[in-house]
């Protein structure tokens, strides 16, 4: 049997490519001596033919290469950013929450101080709601605007 054909029905014994089979260069006569599948299977274990460890790329030095160069602030440009629109990298369900939530916590803790009342907290958390205000020093300066803060602050 040539090399080429013991090759082929060794890789497709081992579920593999041709490129993984190995051959033990002192054994070459008993491969080609060898006539059916079972005579290749024989000599896989008795390992004359083995299968060749897949070939991978280490990452290794390449990756903290990059993590240091990253947490030290580079790779971070304009040319970096990977491809998403806008609202695809930072959707805007999200931007609201990271609006919202601080300013009705603050409305919050000024209503529990005492600061405002009941009524100007459920007035100002409509308003915010309908996202008048952006920021929480807008928030407070309206309230102080209208005269509705209480103690002085």
């Amino acid at each position: 049997m040539k090399m080429e054909t013991a090759k082929r029905l060794a890789a497709e014994e081992f579920k593999s490519g041709v490129s993984r089979v190995w051959i033990d260069t002192n054994s070459t006569e008993e491969v080609l001596e060898a006539a059916s599948r079972e005579d290749i299977r024989q000599l896989i274990e008795r390992n004359v033919i083995q299968l060749k460890q897949k070939k991978g790329n280490s990452k290794g030095g390449r990756f903290k290469k990059r993590l240091k160069q990253l947490s030290k602030g580079r790779r971070r440009g304009e040319g970096s950013i990977r491809g998403g629109t806008k609202y695809a990298r930072f959707p805007r369900k999200e931007r609201w929450i990271k609006t919202i939530r601080p300013l009705r916590e603050e409305l919050r803790n000024l209503r529990d101080r005492g600061s405002i009342d009941r009524k100007t907290y459920r007035r100002f958390y409509r308003i915010i709601k309908g996202g008048l205000d952006k920021v929480q020093g807008q928030l407070v300066a309206q309230i102080k605007s209208q005269g509705l803060l209480k103690g002085g602050e």
